[in-house]
């Protein structure tokens, strides 16, 4: 080969470093591809997964992936300090905020849409169109396990037809709120019923059964109505002359779906946000949630809400906007910002 070919080889070798370090919008220093991990609630994947797809469009340099263990299970591996990022259907626990205390994990709490909790059953089961909070309560009380099995024991007229109950994991934050608005306790259930942290399960269960009726998030009604049948739920409160209430974008934004309009947050390690491909995928997530979220069935916030929560993240302000209250069942993110601004 002729030295002067050699020089050239030579040359471009040394050159190719550098060409790399200026591609790519957020490599490591490495030059290995950055990664920014998230796990936790079902509820919230179809949103994060939809965030994630669009930011590695434009930043090819980064690899976000996206799992899911349910609420409980994600918020376990990202107070251990294994992902960036955790999605929640419900806020953080007092013991979720004591674990992650104790493991040095600071974070920042991120409201980024609401949903609802549908009630659903299937199409076949023309008997039903509306259940009360009271009804429901009858239902999935711990009490209920072994006594009340059948739908004429719920209310009479409905058939004395057994009754095949179905809903989220005991790990899904779905599963916590579900039963903390309807028994008035997280947690508090009957065991006997199917549970799935994988949405996609109830559905597939409740669409292929005459008797069934199940909870699970709005979003996942609204992407399979062909096959599910939706019930309007009634608060027993009366205080919007309504009476039963079906959720759609705009009960579940207003709040006149009660108790079964929530939330869904983001938490943020603050080392994570250290790192810039973290710090560009939450700002991205943020000023991109109201079109995305609503791509996915999700309900987005207030405009005005978006810009509250991203001067949250901004400041890195910690800690969760629920810690110490009681019972956060029909609280509005709108309420909790403008309370935390006014400090």
């Amino acid at each position: 080969m002729p030295s002067s070919s050699i020089r050239c080889l030579a040359l471009l070798g040394a050159l190719m470093p550098a060409v790399a370090a200026c591609g790519g919008s957020s490599p490591s220093s490495t030059g290995a591809t950055a990664i920014v991990t998230l796990d936790g609630s079902s509820s919230v994947f179809p949103i994060s997964e939809a965030v994630a797809e669009e930011f590695q469009r434009i930043h090819p340099g980064v690899r976000v992936t996206v799992g899911i263990s349910g609420t409980g299970g994600g918020f376990q591996k990202f107070c251990r300090g294994e992902t960036d990022i955790s999605d929640a259907s419900r806020p953080i626990s007092a013991p979720e905020i004591a674990a992650c205390a104790q493991a040095g994990v600071d974070y920042v709490e991120l409201p980024i849409a609401y949903d609802g909790i549908a009630i659903v059953v299937n199409p076949k089961a023309e008997w039903i169109s509306h259940i009360s909070v009271a009804e429901l309560r009858t239902l999935w009380a711990p009490e209920a396990q072994g006594t009340v099995g059948r739908w004429n024991q719920v209310r009479p007229g409905w058939p004395d037809r057994e009754i095949h109950l179905f809903g989220a994991g005991v790990d899904s934050g779905t599963f916590d709120y579900f039963t903390e608005a309807v028994t008035g306790k997280a947690k508090s259930s009957r065991g006997d019923f199917t549970s799935s942290e994988d949405d996609n399960v109830l559905v597939q269960g409740i669409s292929s059964d005459e008797l069934a009726l199940g909870f699970l998030p709005f979003s996942y009604y609204d992407e399979n109505r062909d096959t599910l049948k939706l019930v309007a739920v009634d608060d027993g409160k009366d205080d919007n002359g309504a009476g039963a209430i079906a959720p759609d974008a705009e009960t579940i934004r207003t709040g006149a779906y009660q108790p079964l309009a929530r939330p869904v947050f983001i938490y943020v390690s603050k080392k994570a946000a250290e790192r810039n491909e973290v710090r560009q995928f939450v700002e991205f997530y943020l000023a991109e949630a109201d079109t995305l979220v609503r791509e996915v069935s999700y309900v987005g916030l207030p405009s005005a809400a978006y810009d509250l929560v991203a001067e949250r993240f901004a400041k890195r302000v910690g800690g969760s906007l629920f810690a110490g209250a009681e019972n956060t069942v029909g609280v509005t993110i709108e309420q909790l910002l403008a309370r935390e601004r006014a400090r």
